[in-house]
């Protein structure tokens, strides 16, 4: 297990840790979550000792600090002309030594380590892990034909993916992931979720996507003032527990009601609106969830709303015919999406859906000018003011000058012109205050860069929002703000994001980018993953059939005789699905015990009764558990894609 007995750690002045006692066992599922700047990537320094504590120990198996028994992503963009399979491939550090040790002993000539070679490489799957990291790239939204491309052919966002895949490649005893699904669309999230489930060790995850970590946690640690306080339970029972303990807090009381008041106000708008669409009312499930969370929210001093637009134009845009691309250097186009006929009204609030690659991005860089239209018209409403924010927004910030320079020169040079004070005043609303406001961005975080995108975006006045991946850099509370933010916004959202959560809160209504086309969804976010899990059966159904189908001699068959074979092997398939069907839900029960049996361990080491001895059990049950858990769900994997395969065949 891994334990933190009184641990205290700083970092230059700041106390990121005072005295923190936490125990993690084997094979638990862990959220780490705090402000951006609490120090949650300086704890995961600690445990991969790059940092020492200043007072106490953390204690954890010998093993686990043998090379490849910790496995993190790698945060520097890797620069290498290795294929994108062997740099994965590399990830597996037991693989990658014994393998070092089979090249020594080959160098030697000595049969004897030669045989002990090959043993620790089966040991290590390494006749099977070519095909693994294949997969994992596959699952991570790699093209076959990407598989050996150089690393360095690759953009920054699927460089991280490569890290990504590098990490989970390795055997690890301990995973520690910080911000795993920064670049990753649903479709590579929602396969990601699948692959941490059934990881085996112990997982600690900091991530700021609410639905990715109740998808995988089951225990939330949460870093706030330099302490530690265990959770039993994922991401949304943490808000609970704790907007309980807030609520009891006096000294928020005023504040607490102005909020909840503050909440109550949208949620009366947005149910009157959830009559007219089926699709609104998981948006009034969230705004219904705001208001049970008033007590966390109150403790966050971030909170800010969208100036009135100067004017609603109605409709805002008219997409006739529209084709949206790239136009290179010499004149070459490349489509990627063509033929949109899309009006863009006032105050809808549309989600763009559809995987890497597909154009989302492309689509909103041609409606923000940032691309030219390669056909068709884009006719603008009178008046329309268009606020852009992506992520290459924070690349384009002057690094030498501060917050307020910045946005001086938007006041100078864009509108609405303003006094110093004024816009000083505007940036304390986004935690720039003081000295800060001066302070060279460069040495700002990620978070803090996006917020000052944001506030250059409001200070705009625009009536249409085109976000691109807004939250990549923010932290919870920033996200929930700017959730609520975009509820009260009297303009129209066009909203492109992996955080499902800020998608379910806010849009009324989705597109979906496929194909090279733009249609209606008629959905939410539930449907959309139904859907990519059906897109993702029905390709395994194709590869199956493609394979199943048997060669056809040359001489036509006998249509009867043919007939006759094709209704006996049907006949043959049915029978031995059969056993397999009944074995897959004997597990499927079972799996539904042994969830429930985690679930209360789960919930009972937050119980401050048990004796070392009795949370020693319990860490010991918890392993056995998650051992079978495993097992089970690699036969449940193993029985559903041979059922598939069989029911595809013709």
């Amino acid at each position: 297990m891994l334990v933190l007995n009184e641990v205290s750690l700083r970092r230059g002045a700041k106390l990121v840790l005072e005295r923190a006692g936490v125990t993690l066992q084997p094979g638990e599922k862990v959220g780490l979550v705090g402000r951006n700047g609490a120090g949650k990537s300086s704890l995961f320094s600690l445990l991969t000792g790059r940092l020492h504590a200043d007072a106490g120990e953390v204690q954890m198996p010998p093993r686990w600090q043998q090379p490849g028994g910790i496995a993190e992503v790698a945060q520097e963009m890797p620069e290498t002309a290795q294929g994108a399979t062997e740099f994965v491939l590399a990830g597996d550090v037991p693989l990658a030594l014994a393998q070092q040790r089979l090249a020594e002993a080959e160098a030697r000539d000595d049969g004897h380590a030669i045989a002990e070679a090959h043993h620790a490489i089966q040991d290590a799957g390494g006749f099977d892990a070519r095909a693994r990291a294949q997969a994992m790239l596959l699952g991570l939204g790699f093209r076959v034909d990407q598989l050996d491309a150089p690393v360095n052919s690759f953009s920054g966002g699927w460089r991280m993916r490569l890290q990504l895949a590098r990490a989970l490649m390795c055997p690890a005893e301990l995973m520690l992931l910080d911000e795993p699904t920064n670049h990753l669309d649903l479709d590579a999230l929602v396969w990601l979720e699948a692959w941490l489930q059934r990881y085996p060790g112990l997982l600690i995850v900091i991530s700021h996507d609410r639905e990715f970590l109740d998808a995988i946690t089951r225990v939330t640690l949460h870093l706030d003032d330099a302490r530690l306080t265990r959770y039993g339970g994922n991401y949304t029972a943490f808000e609970e527990l704790r907007a309980e303990r807030l609520a009891q807090q006096q000294a928020n009381y005023e504040k607490q009601q102005e909020r909840i008041a503050h909440l109550q106000r949208f949620i009366d708008r947005f149910k009157a609106k959830a009559t007219k669409a089926r699709q609104a009312q998981s948006r009034v499930k969230a705004l219904a969830r705001m208001e049970k969370l008033a007590p966390v929210l109150t403790a966050s001093d971030f909170q800010f709303e969208f100036r009135e637009p100067v004017s609603l134009p109605n409709p805002m845009l008219a997409l006739d015919g529209l084709a949206c691309g790239y136009r290179a250097d010499d004149g070459g186009e490349t489509v990627i999406v063509r033929g949109i006929e899309r009006s863009v009204l006032a105050g809808q609030r549309i989600g763009i859906l559809g995987a890497n690659g597909q154009g989302k991005s492309t689509l909103v860089k041609t409606i923000a000018h940032e691309l030219p239209a390669l056909a068709g018209t884009m006719t603008e409403g009178k008046g329309l003011v268009i606020g852009y924010f992506a992520q290459q927004e924070l690349d384009l910030l002057s690094p030498g000058d501060g917050p307020l320079m910045h946005l001086v020169r938007l006041a100078r040079d864009v509108g609405p012109p303003a006094r110093e004070q004024e816009l000083r005043d505007f940036l304390g609303q986004f935690r720039f205050t003081g000295e800060m406001v001066g302070q060279p961005v460069g040495t700002l975080s990620g978070g803090e860069k996006a917020r000052l995108v944001l506030a250059m975006l409001v200070w705009q006045r625009p009536n249409l929002l085109l976000l691109d991946e807004p939250t990549n850099h923010l932290d919870l509370t920033t996200r929930e703000a700017l959730s609520m933010a975009l509820n009260e916004f009297e303009g129209t959202v066009m909203l492109v994001s992996h955080d499902r959560a800020l998608l379910r809160e806010v849009c009324d209504e989705f597109w979906l980018v496929a194909g090279g086309a733009v249609r209606p969804f008629d959905g939410d976010i539930d449907d959309y993953q139904r859907w990519l899990i059906d897109q993702i059966r029905e390709q395994s159904r194709e590869a199956a059939k493609a394979v199943a189908r048997p060669a056809r001699d040359d001489a036509a068959p006998n249509r009867k005789e043919e007939r006759r074979a094709a209704a006996a092997a049907r006949q043959a398939r049915a029978e031995e699905v059969k056993p397999l069907k009944r074995e897959l839900n004997r597990i499927d029960h079972r799996l539904g015990v042994l969830f429930a049996e985690r679930d209360a361990l789960d919930a009972g080491f937050a119980d401050p009764t048990l004796t070392p001895e009795q949370l020693a059990e319990a860490g010991r049950r918890l392993k056995a558990l998650a051992e079978e858990i495993e097992q089970l769900e690699g036969r449940w994997l193993e029985l559903s894609t041979t059922i598939d395969a069989l029911e595809a065949a013709p």
